[in-house]
């Protein structure tokens, strides 16, 4: 299970802030945290605050920064392509691109510069039409989202399709047909895409939202979920899923199972 720690965002007010002053020091602090915590890749956004114009130069400071202090990788998200693109130049190591949809002019954008910069993308179930209710409107995008693949050239291995997690408070019928759209993207084809989810969403402006997170990741884990952005000060959260890892026998048990998970 990859973890993608989601805190380096320009929608938390530090952050915002951060990016304002060009204060480092705020950034750097949970560069360090979240990888402490045991993080594989860095969420980095620039937030809405952040003009279009001044978005390639915020990615570009943003990326260095948490580099400078961090040996992850990053995950670099952003609705403009020129600011995705400035934090790929300079970003060490292999990156994730956070996102595309599946509009076909979208697509034309992210699978190329995906491989041109040999990173990962992921594709979201979505078009101009918004968010489908259903699972298996979300596998028709997701198969837009693979022929697309396709056809620019990108590994199979190297898309992870987000299936769109939405709040439990305004769209609680939503949650299991996330969890089947993640079972059947796993045989679209073989190898199958990688899945991803923007976890916190599920619990967005919900009462108990720890709980809430790690209930839903655990399940989702079982519906064959990979990588996930998440919360990596939820210290119960990352309990459960190095647990969830134990018991669906994708990692080999040992007494410090909690502990190696955090080390992997």
């Amino acid at each position: 299970m990859i973890l993608i720690g989601e805190r380096i965002n320009g929608m938390f007010k530090d952050i915002a802030e951060a990016i304002l002053n060009r204060d480092a020091g705020v950034i750097e602090y949970w560069a360090k945290r979240q990888t402490d915590s045991g993080a594989h890749y860095l969420d980095i956004n620039t937030g809405p605050a952040v003009t279009k114009e001044d978005q390639p130069a915020v990615m570009e400071w943003l990326t260095k920064v948490t580099q400078s202090v961090s040996p992850l990788p990053c995950c670099l998200d952003s609705a403009n392509p020129d600011a995705i693109e400035a934090g790929l130049k300079v970003h060490r190591g292999r990156a994730i691109i956070n996102s595309t949809t599946a509009d076909k002019w979208k697509m034309e954008i992210y699978f190329p510069m995906a491989v041109k910069y040999n990173a990962y993308l992921i594709g979201l179930t979505m078009n101009e039409k918004g968010v489908p209710k259903s699972a298996d409107d979300r596998i028709a995008l997701a198969t837009e989202l693979v022929v697309g693949a396709e056809l620019h050239n990108l590994p199979i291995e190297d898309l992870l399709i987000d299936p769109l997690v939405l709040p439990a408070n305004v769209a609680q019928d939503h949650g299991p047909e996330v969890i089947e759209a993640l079972r059947q993207i796993k045989v679209l084809t073989d190898p199958p895409p990688r899945t991803v989810v923007g976890l916190s969403n599920v619990s967005q402006r919900c009462a108990e939202r720890s709980l809430l997170n790690r209930t839903y990741l655990v399940m989702c884990m079982a519906a064959g979920l990979d990588y996930a952005i998440v919360n990596m000060d939820d210290e119960l959260l990352v309990d459960a899923a190095a647990a969830a890892e134990i018991l669906l026998n994708r990692n080999i048990y040992c007494d410090a199972f909690l502990k190696t998970f955090r080390k992997r």
